[in-house]
């Protein structure tokens, strides 16, 4: 069960690069939180969150869960199929999401819900994601360091199951998916003048409550 306090807040902002905006709302929340120790698997929100969002036409990418003493962030990237994700898309969603929430009740105490389209870095959450962007750079951690390292950037050169193929320092590096804590893009700024097809990332557009 959530509850908000009536506040709302709404700000839009931009450049060439990116486009901002978000909405705010504060709640509180006394569902359970995860696993009851404080932790709740983001696989579980995905798959709980996946079909309100995908019923607006809309995928959620991945969600990002990060649990802080009175101020946890939940954040949901969503793609829209053929254009930009715009702030519309991110309130609706938002809305949606939030009345879903109150039902289930999966995280307690407060905490911000954040709704963002993927961005000029986007986020990658699947196998599936990293084989959509085979050629193009990415950056990721892990949880475990592998040959030493933690941190590899590089082109995504193949996806194999959930085997990831990175190109470092001009060596294949083979990366299970599951040790990977973090992965986005890099962006590619083109030279001024200069334009070059194939798939954009998208622009950023952001709807954001508290909770």
């Amino acid at each position: 069960m959530w509850r908000a306090d009536g506040r709302r807040r709404a700000r839009h902002g931009g450049s060439k690069a990116h486009l901002f905006s978000f909405c705010a709302r504060e709640i509180r929340s006394w569902g359970s939180d995860g696993d009851g120790r404080g932790h709740v698997k983001h696989d579980e929100l995905t798959q709980l969150l996946s079909p309100v969002i995908a019923s607006l036409g809309l995928e959620c990418l991945g969600v990002e869960y990060s649990p802080y003493s009175g101020a946890s962030l939940l954040r949901i990237y969503i793609d829209a199929p053929d254009r930009a994700v715009d702030i519309d898309d991110c309130e609706r969603v938002s809305r949606e999401v939030a009345a879903l929430l109150d039902v289930e009740d999966p995280i307690k105490g407060r905490y911000t819900l954040e709704v963002s389209s993927p961005g000029l870095d986007r986020p990658l959450f699947t196998p599936e994601q990293f084989a959509r962007f085979v050629g193009q750079s990415a950056k990721l951690s892990l949880n475990v360091p592998l040959d030493g390292r933690r941190r590899f950037q590089g082109p995504i050169k193949a996806v194999d199951g959930t085997r990831v193929t990175i190109e470092q320092d001009g060596k294949d590096v083979v990366i299970e998916h599951g040790n990977m804590l973090k992965a986005n893009l890099v962006p590619e700024f083109e030279p001024k003048g200069e334009k070059k097809g194939g798939d954009k990332p998208g622009k950023g557009g952001k709807a954001r409550k508290k909770h």
